[in-house]
């Protein structure tokens, strides 16, 4: 009895190993990025940094802002067009267009859909603090007070700002806002937000010219 109890003990451990490693993805680009198991959904835990679709096609890089406020396509950009210092850190920009193709994340992964981010946001509890759980900690990248930042999931979001439906690059270092796939009516789409000031994880809709970021999820094997 008792070496059955030691073996199945052994394997518990070896699961929760398991479970805790940490995998490697590559886009097509050859960036590389961690993941995190989040409940029953696992999550890159940073923003994506592809200038190219998941077979091979060029995105188009869009620095002018009257050309960014009138796309009707695929389109993506770095903060400030500054490739150089943002890239690494915060990530892509991508417009509706972009997410809307379904080849933006790496095969076997792609941008949640509005029940996904729910699902997220259910787990970690919705309430005025629980956003902070998914926050880095610290004012590193975050403007102070960065409320009620723990990032006990892991996700590490962090505040790469945005671009308006005038081109126009706002809230480095103050919100983070990233897409989903689900429309709200005909014109705009839902996405959420964190904010440095505040715990809350929000949704809100937005016109599908702005440019936001994108964090893949991974094709669930739950279905």
């Amino acid at each position: 009895m008792k070496k059955n109890y030691l073996i199945y003990f052994a394997i518990i451990l070896l699961y929760m190993e398991l479970v805790s490693c940490t995998t490697i993805v590559k886009d097509i680009d050859g960036n590389q990025y961690k993941t995190v198991l989040i409940g029953k959904q696992v999550w890159l835990k940073e923003n994506l940094k592809t200038t190219k679709f998941n077979d091979g096609t060029e995105i188009k890089n869009v620095t002018n802002n009257d050309e960014w406020a009138n796309l009707t396509s695929p389109a993506y950009s770095w903060y400030y067009n500054d490739e150089t210092a943002n890239k690494k850190t915060y990530g892509a920009f991508y417009n509706w267009y972009a997410v809307n193709s379904k080849k933006l994340c790496p095969a076997g992964w792609h941008v949640p859909s509005d029940a996904e981010w729910i699902a997220l946001a259910t787990y970690i509890r919705i309430d005025s603090i629980s956003g902070g759980k998914l926050k880095e900690e610290g004012t590193s990248h975050w403007k102070i007070p960065n409320k009620y930042a723990t990032n006990e999931t892991g996700f590490t979001a962090l505040p790469g700002g945005y671009r308006s439906v005038l081109g126009v690059f706002n809230s480095l270092g103050i919100n983070g806002y990233w897409w989903s796939t689900t429309p709200y009516n005909e014109s705009t789409i839902l996405f959420w937000n964190l904010r440095y000031k505040y715990g809350f994880f929000y949704k809100y809709r937005s016109e599908k010219v702005c440019g936001f970021s994108v964090r893949c999820i991974q094709d669930s094997i739950h279905k």
